[in-house]
């Protein structure tokens, strides 16, 4: 019997792709408005490379992007791009469709729900919390808290002690083949590829480790339903093109 049902948190719960993309470029367009003299492509394109290179939770991207553009550091240039990319997260930050209406019948199942997430833990429960989805969640797994990164077994192996269930009394939710579906399907966990976001077409070898595949959250009630039933589903997959 499946007990409790993990979910990743970006481009699983949150809408989190889109709103990086545009609290970006309006950073980059509120830095240039306020006097940064680089076109917006030259300046967009080596902010995405600086993400790339320290990872999109390091704290002085707009100071180390000056740099890298070769100009003089102004306190004025940084702030613009701070205020642009903050105002946008909070004006912009939505929930994943169908997520809510997904967690309240799961719930109403008798499922406990739990998140696995990477990241900085203040970002994160900063996601959870102005998404009021917080009640939802019995414990929130965050890598940076924890010392330890999907794919990574650990975290996983953490997840399921905190609830005290079993691995395969457990099904993982996440949008990427690699660090979701590879590191709960390596200890043992139901896994459920969520293709959905940048990640939808991408880490393809690592296919073979998702037991379904969705694109519409609701399904994974239809999923929990077959496994608790204790029918064969071994080589099922679920396709939904809603």
């Amino acid at each position: 019997m499946i007990k409790v049902v993990f979910f990743d948190l970006d481009d699983t719960i949150a809408d989190t792709t889109r709103l990086a993309e545009m609290a970006r470029k309006n950073a980059i367009e509120n830095m240039i408005r306020h006097g940064m003299p680089v076109d917006f492509d030259t300046a967009y394109n080596e902010l995405l490379e600086l993400i790339n290179e320290y990872g999109s939770n390091f704290p002085r991207h707009f100071d180390y992007l000056l740099r890298r553009l070769d100009l003089r550091y102004n306190p004025k240039w940084v702030a613009a791009g701070v205020i642009a990319y903050h105002n946008t997260k909070f004006a912009y930050l939505r929930e994943v469709r169908h997520v809510r209406k997904t967690l309240l019948k799961l719930r109403e199942m008798g499922l406990r729900l739990g998140i696995i997430t990477d990241g900085d833990p203040i970002k994160q429960w900063e996601k959870i919390l102005r998404l009021d989805l917080d009640d939802f969640f019995e414990h929130v797994v965050i890598s940076d808290f924890e010392g330890v990164k999907k794919p990574h077994p650990k975290i996983f192996q953490k997840a399921l002690r905190i609830f005290g269930v079993k691995a395969q009394e457990a099904v993982m939710v996440g949008d990427r083949l690699y660090s979701d579906i590879y590191g709960a399907k390596s200890v043992g966990m139901h896994t459920v590829w969520f293709r959905y976001g940048k990640y939808a077409n991408r880490e393809e070898e690592y296919r073979e480790y998702a037991d379904h595949e969705i694109t519409d959250l609701l399904d994974v009630l239809k999923i929990i339903e077959v496994l608790n039933s204790g029918k064969d589903d071994s080589n099922k997959k679920v396709h939904a093109d809603r």
